[in-house]
């Protein structure tokens, strides 16, 4: 999650509005897949025996990407979207939270490493992310 221009994500809000397409941020799809990159960039930062699949995590944010753009969102609308640090604190706050639901205690290695490696054996998105 980025961050660039503070006008900008108002101005793309506005004509997305206007488009009549949801916000970004309440497209389903979009939003699930960045709250599962934020987890796993979560565990691979606390576990040390867990690492982000780095190349895998860049192609999978730019199929998002292209997902936005496919469902008629222009580049700005999504680099705005990217840009925005109130979405980015708000996806931040929900991925925090479902990582705790997981069983994540804040701070806590072992409990980061036993999700990671659940995640993993499930083989969901956010253990798709990880190795």
């Amino acid at each position: 999650m980025a961050v660039a221009i503070a006008a900008l994500p108002m101005v793309a809000v506005a004509q997305t509005v206007e488009s009549g397409k949801k916000p970004l941020s309440q497209v389903f799809e979009i939003r699930e897949g960045l709250i599962a990159t934020g987890i796993a960039y979560e565990i691979s930062e606390v576990c040390p025996d867990i690492r982000a699949r780095i190349v895998r995590g860049v192609f999978y944010l730019a199929e998002l990407e292209q997902k936005a753009r496919q469902m008629g969102y222009s580049k700005e609308e999504v680099s705005a979207f990217i840009a925005d640090d109130v979405q980015k604190d708000a996806l931040e706050e929900v991925a925090r939270a479902r990582l705790a639901d997981l069983g994540a205690i804040p701070g806590d290695v072992a409990s980061h490493c036993a999700v990671g490696a659940r995640e993993i054996a499930a083989e969901s998105q956010i253990g798709r992310l990880l190795r």
